[in-house]
């Protein structure tokens, strides 16, 4: 029944995840649950799952309001986070890509755009590409203002846009990970699964839906299959929540996934691991849960709730662990590709004289009237070159190198073990 659930080699702990203890291991790819119910909560962000692959490589599939504090936390560097896919667009599964897409910006990611995957629409208004548009129409003000700082390729956006009904479309084809795209029954046209492929395993997030034959389609075989559920409890939870019933009853039977449906599915597309996600965690409803799915599903199942669940995967085994999220940790410094020997960081599109009307800037208290007497640090109130600011790599302090780096020789060290592989006499 459980046969292959057990510990990944190279776990610093088989009992729970620590951010940034262990790298994910060359045959290997890791899922995080960033964020994983509808509604915000304190111990619950909107919906996002975070897979990192042992190449190196990393997606984001959905980025839900609050989801970011959880990647933060985990120990990734915002400009990390530079491929989002996206189920459909309601705003519990993109809430957060207004931030993402200016605080990347700021924090290091000026030498490749931010790229963004999603369905269309039945017409262009409902699509992906026209919400990305539309994103960058609401932040104009915030765009100009951090145009003060270096910006590069910063502010653009790469969307790929895929025909919502070319079931079993590729939308993502790189560094030998493929990505498929299905549509799913959510309402309205412009909602779809996705399904990642690389290095033999294979990971599935349905995002939103009803249960559909599609499902249990191209999630078959899957290695995880993750989908969403709701469980039949809709007058109690009328009861805690207060909302009406016949709402719960509705919105279930018209946009979500039934957990006796969602163990119906798993029990056709018979994955390695069934997980459950976009749910309320909550104990009136946890056991429910797990009852209505062991109705058909009698396979390895665990939530992918709360915040931070972790689930390391090989081709031989599976382990899935609580993630030791701190709550209020500092952010990761930037990381950057020195594959070239050098710092690059590009001058500012503007400055403040250029955006900002004399007379107020003219009202800033001089710092001389609150600064201590016997200290005035070396104000910048100026941008301090006039062209891109090129440091090469030797001359960093090595603190700097080492965490600005990182990320990056560990891709190299990666790429080493792969060839090294390939080079061996038995490979």
């Amino acid at each position: 029944m459980f046969q292959g659930i057990n510990p990944t080699p190279g776990l610093a702990s088989a009992a729970n995840w620590f951010p940034r203890s262990e790298e994910v291991g060359p045959e290997e790819l890791r899922i995080t649950f960033m964020g994983s119910a509808p509604f915000l909560r304190p111990g619950q962000m909107n919906t996002s799952i975070f897979i990192e692959l042992g190449n190196g490589d990393n997606f984001v599939f959905d980025i839900g309001e609050g989801s970011v504090a959880n990647y933060i936390s985990a120990g990734l560097a915002i400009n990390q986070l530079d491929k989002i896919f996206i189920t459909h667009l309601h705003v519990d599964h993109f809430g957060a890509l207004p931030w993402l897409y200016m605080f990347g910006g700021w924090a290091g990611r000026w030498h490749k755009p931010l790229r963004v995957f999603g369905p269309s629409g039945r017409s262009p208004e409902y699509g992906t590409a026209h919400m990305v548009e539309g994103m960058k129409q609401m932040l104009t003000w915030h765009r100009d203002a951090f145009s003060v700082f270096p910006v590069g390729q910063g502010h653009d956006v790469d969307v790929t846009e895929f025909d919502f009904r070319d079931n079993g479309g590729v939308c993502y084809d790189e560094n030998g990970v493929r990505v498929i795209h299905w549509q799913r029954s959510h309402a309205k046209d412009g909602a779809s699964a996705y399904r990642l492929e690389w290095n033999g395993l294979k990971v599935v997030w349905t995002g939103d839906g009803r249960p559909s034959k599609l499902d249990a389609q191209f999630a078959a075989g899957a290695d995880v299959y993750i989908t969403e559920t709701q469980p039949e409890l809709c007058a109690i939870s009328s009861g805690v929540q207060g909302v009406p019933p016949f709402l719960g009853r509705y919105t279930l039977d018209t946009h979500h996934t039934p957990g006796y449906a969602a163990g119906y599915v798993a029990s056709r597309a018979n994955p390695r691991l069934f997980m459950t996600t976009h749910m309320p965690f909550d104990p009136y409803i946890n056991a429910e849960t797990v009852a209505e799915v062991r109705k058909h599903w009698k396979g390895p199942y665990h939530f992918g709730a709360p915040d931070g669940i972790v689930v390391n995967v090989t081709k031989d085994d599976i382990w899935v662990r609580e993630g030791v999220l701190p709550d209020y940790p500092n952010s990761r410094a930037p990381q950057f590709d020195f594959g070239d020997g050098q710092l690059v960081v590009p001058h500012p599109p503007t400055s403040r004289a250029a955006i900002q009307e004399p007379f107020i800037r003219d009202q800033e208290i001089p710092p001389d009237e609150y600064y201590p007497d016997g200290y005035h640090p070396q104000l910048l109130p100026e941008w301090p070159v006039g062209s891109d600011l090129v440091v090469p790599v030797e001359d960093l302090p090595e603190t700097m190198s080492q965490s600005m780096g990182a990320a990056w020789r560990q891709q190299q060290a990666y790429k080493k073990q792969h060839l090294d592989a390939l080079a061996a006499p038995d490979a």
